[in-house]
């Protein structure tokens, strides 16, 4: 990793017990000394490197921490979002997902198990779709399914395909699963549909997530492939801090 001199300098201020750093030097001399210091003691330059990058990590986890807060009835409670398991659950598991990523297909088994053994979660599904156009046309019909009461059955389907989710497969699917086409072509312009994409966008943002999939589960932030295992226990964890 390269730092540039007056970076390092303040990321080393914690670390020298010299005045080198004081506000009566100027940037020239700061940088001698530093430069003096490092070569005197190289090893510094890894506590200087791991200091920021805690300063960072910590700084991040606030942010999230204050987003989850802040933005809790929207994360879990958005009735533009459809909800799968049990809508009266006391645990709710939020999942950002797009229909073209393979580690979103992995974990559907995963999540299928979750819901199934415990009947008291409520699976809230976030179309967040990142992966190019045949993902936005998979989520825009999904949410649109919604209006014909197909979104759990479509939503299953489409996590089942093989290959690319495009637009020919995605009518294909929802054709097969019962869906009036042209009705869902006129349903995925609803302004609902591009609001709750929209939605997605900005509270992953927020959350500093990256990738899909990724999970809220009470007060954790998973992203990331996840095992049922692993998602069981943070639901219990969540379940223990709201009693």
């Amino acid at each position: 990793m390269t730092l540039k001199a007056p970076i390092l300098a303040l990321a080393m201020a914690a670390l020298l017990p010299i005045p080198a750093l004081s506000q009566e030097l100027d940037e020239a001399r700061v940088r001698e000394l530093v430069l003096e210091t490092i070569r005197e003691n190289p090893e510094i330059v890894m506590e200087a490197v791991a200091l920021l990058e805690k300063q960072q990590a910590d700084a991040q986890a606030e942010t999230q921490a204050e987003v989850l807060r802040s933005q809790r009835d929207l994360i879990e409670r958005d009735p533009n979002a459809p909800v799968l398991g049990n809508p009266e659950g006391d645990v709710t598991v939020v999942e950002f997902f797009d229909y073209n990523c393979p580690y979103c297909r992995r974990v559907k088994p995963e999540v299928r198990a979750l819901i199934e053994e415990d009947p008291n979660i409520r699976l809230v599904y976030r179309e967040w779709p990142i992966l190019g156009d045949g993902s936005v046309f998979a989520a825009k019909a999904a949410l649109a399914a919604r209006v014909q009461g197909k979104y759990e059955e479509f939503h299953w389907a489409m996590m089942a395909i093989k290959g690319r989710a495009q637009e020919a497969t995605v009518l294909r699917v929802a054709e097969e699963v019962g869906l009036d086409l042209e009705q869902l072509k006129k349903d995925m312009e609803a302004p609902e549909v591009a609001e709750h994409i929209a939605t997605s966008m900005r509270l992953t943002q927020a959350l500093g997530f990256n990738g899909t999939p990724s999970f809220v589960v009470g007060d954790a932030l998973v992203p990331g492939f996840v095992e049922k295992d692993q998602l069981s226990e943070l639901v219990s964890t969540a379940r223990d801090r709201a009693e």
